[in-house]
């Protein structure tokens, strides 16, 4: 795996990057948000041959369609294979324009600066790019490492509380999938209270650690999508109406879920089902899914990457710390397992 560099001055650090590496031309990916609040702490490190493209933000854009707005873009400006592209944004931009430096012409090299918590401890590192296809999740992509990973934490005081909090949700995952004491180290009753500097590095080396055993996840890897099954069904099935949700609000309901599914499947014991609910609905409260939404979302869930034929595989918890993969699941178990996230109390 590439290197990943932990910044407390992110314009630094990239001059650093920038002058080692030697590139024909600068390409910059940022999206509205990204444009306003990210890219003036850093512009002034960048060559007087760069261009500036800006995409919109957001899941619903993360398609091929912007891809060939990216990929015009970079051909109108006559890139090279010698070129250098550069993400800075969260999770879909990152995806997405690493997705679109690798095909284009068979690929040119990459840097990412992750600006959410979201991507900083989970989406830049490990080299899985791609975007959404008819309306399926990351439907298309590719394996490629980025040359190197630049996570600067001061691009976190730009960020909404919302999008803080969805990112915590794949902290939460790392402990639950790897490492106990972690998982029960956070601060779930005051989270956005949390320091998030030492998370970000604890996370990042928990995935770091996975990937690098299993970088094209023909097994081990398969773990870190613990909660990720039903999630991604329930982020694709709200993604453009009114109750949209955020990726990790998505995989805290997943994460829910698929809980009671490793009690029925692997023994979970009901006491850490009951101590892992306990902590989403802290920091998440209850999404509320109607009956009606549910024969939609089970077929999303027939979509998703890991599953083989027809059968669904799942990665379940046999204990807090301790995830197991390539658990087949029945549709009708999936059901019983959002049935009984719908009979929760509320918080």
């Amino acid at each position: 795996m590439n290197s990943i560099i932990f910044s407390e001055n992110a314009s630094v650090d990239l001059t650093a990057v920038l002058g080692e590496i030697k590139f024909s031309s600068l390409f910059i990916l940022t999206d509205e948000n990204t444009k306003e609040h990210c890219l003036p702490l850093v512009e002034e490190v960048f060559p007087s041959n760069s261009t500036f493209f800006t995409i919109d933000s957001g899941e619903k854009n993360k398609t091929i369609t912007t891809c060939m707005q990216i990929w015009a873009a970079m051909t109108e400006a006559q890139l090279d294979r010698k070129a250098l592209f550069l993400n800075i944004g969260g999770g879909v931009l990152g995806d997405m324009g690493g997705f679109c430096a690798s095909i284009y012409k068979r690929g040119i090299r990459f840097i990412n600066m992750p600006t959410t918590l979201l991507s900083q401890v989970d989406a830049s590192v490990g080299g899985k790019l791609g975007v959404d296809f008819e309306g399926l999740k990351n439907h298309l992509g590719v394996f490629n490492e980025p040359e190197t990973v630049i996570v600067a934490s001061e691009f976190l005081k730009t960020l909404p509380q919302q999008e803080l909090r969805s990112g915590f949700a794949e902290i939460i995952k790392h402990g639950l999938i790897r490492d106990k004491s972690y998982f029960e180290s956070l601060n779930f009753e005051n989270w956005s209270n949390s320091y998030w500097t030492p998370l970000i590095h604890h996370s990042v080396e928990i995935k770091k650690s996975v990937v690098e055993e299993d970088p094209k996840e023909a097994g081990l890897r398969k773990i870190l999508n613990f909660g990720h099954t039903i999630g991604h069904a329930f982020e694709t099935y709200f993604l453009d109406g009114p109750r949209h949700l955020l990726h990790g609000e998505a995989i805290a309901v997943g994460m829910i879920c698929e809980a009671w599914l490793s009690h029925k499947k692997l023994d979970l014991s009901m006491a850490e089902v009951m101590q892992i609910q306990t902590a989403f609905l802290k920091v998440y409260g209850k999404v509320e899914i109607l009956e009606t939404d549910l024969p939609e979302v089970l077929d999303y869930c027939l979509q998703d990457k890991k599953n083989e034929g027809k059968e669904l595989m799942f990665s379940l918890l046999s204990s807090i710390g301790d995830c197991t993969y390539n658990i087949p699941v029945a549709r009708e178990e999936i059901r019983e397992a959002i049935h009984y996230y719908q009979n929760l109390p509320q918080t």
